[in-house]
């Protein structure tokens, strides 16, 4: 619905596989949820206006796509948000709060910790596509909020510490996986973190880097088609 709500903002003729492309799931997950475009039109017209906390990472969202964490006003953010700014602490304590609260609606690690718990007996070749899809979920209006968030986590400031419990979760459901999959023979034996990173690296570097790039050099494919492109590489170059 989040999804719904922005694209159409921007378009109201939007078609149903630009709605599903920016929510990240396929047409027929599309389908299998609402069964026609009109359905989905009609559901967004009757909810609610959104509550105060998802008005305060909307606008959050919006901000760090210019700004930095260290930089956002929460008085802005509070105007932003049309809400007071005691309302404000109180459902977001800080900035370390807010960025979490960010990564946990905005970011892939939900939909990535899922595909794990779900396909943890499964091969890489069916693994791997299934996280970089949900990686691809990110691209479009939510990449430069992913670049801001990539900057404040590697930055390694005070605000980090609060998120823990989050990355140490994400981080080591696929360590695991991928441990596993070494035992079984399926991936080449190095350390689980490298091969995570050699993974998921070329995802993010392709994602990050691509709005300047196309600008120097155009790319004949979209976001799905060069990730599948570069999870099909590690694959071959993972595999022992």
């Amino acid at each position: 619905m989040s999804a719904a709500r922005e694209v159409l903002t921007e378009d109201a003729g939007a078609a149903v596989a630009e709605i599903a492309g920016r929510a990240g799931v396929s047409r027929a997950t599309f389908y299998r949820h609402f069964g026609s475009r009109a359905a989905l039109l009609e559901s967004v017209a009757l909810e609610p206006r959104p509550d105060a906390r998802a008005r305060i990472l909307a606008a959050a969202k919006d901000m760090l796509i210019g700004t930095s964490l260290a930089e956002l006003s929460m008085d802005e953010l509070a105007k932003a948000a049309g809400v007071s700014r005691g309302t404000l602490y109180r459902l977001v304590p800080g900035k370390g709060a807010l960025l979490q609260e960010l990564i946990e609606t905005y970011s892939p690690f939900e939909a990535i910790r899922a595909i794990v718990a779900e396909h943890r007996d499964d091969p890489p070749e069916v693994v791997f596509p299934l996280i970089g899809r949900a990686i691809v979920g990110v691209a479009g209006e939510r990449l430069g909020l992913m670049r801001g968030i990539f900057h404040e986590v590697t930055a390694g400031g005070p605000a980090v510490a609060e998120m823990g419990p989050l990355f140490e979760q994400t981080l080591g459901l696929l360590a695991h996986y991928i441990a596993g999959q070494m035992a079984a023979g399926r991936i080449r034996p190095m350390h689980p973190i490298l091969a995570l990173q050699a993974f998921v690296g070329p995802i993010f570097f392709h994602l990050m880097t691509r709005p300047t790039i196309e600008r120097l050099v155009p790319l004949p494919m979209d976001h799905a088609a060069a990730v599948d492109e570069l999870v099909a590489a590690a694959l071959e170059g993972l595999t022992p």
